[in-house]
């Protein structure tokens, strides 16, 4: 069953993450329903991703799991 969700991705260290962030996202791009990024304008190496998906919470969960992986990167999750 697919679930509405919303994750939110904190970015810390932009510049060294943001190309495996930007790769983990476009290969599950076909379950992002909208995408919202910012950056901290005090602090410029940090950043704010904000998507909301439309998934099964395995390919959700395995999402949240790769960005994790990956130092710097923080994910929060929550189901609507």
């Amino acid at each position: 069953m697919d679930h509405l969700s919303i994750m939110s991705i904190r970015v810390d260290h932009r510049t060294d993450s943001a190309p495996k962030v930007q790769e983990i996202l476009t290969k599950n791009g076909d379950i992002i329903i909208g995408r919202f990024g910012i950056h901290d304008p005090g602090e410029v190496n940090h950043g704010l991703i904000t998507l909301n998906i439309r998934s099964d919470m395995g390919r959700i969960r395995n999402m949240a799991d790769q960005l994790e992986g990956l130092d710097g990167i923080k994910v929060n999750h929550m189901q609507a």
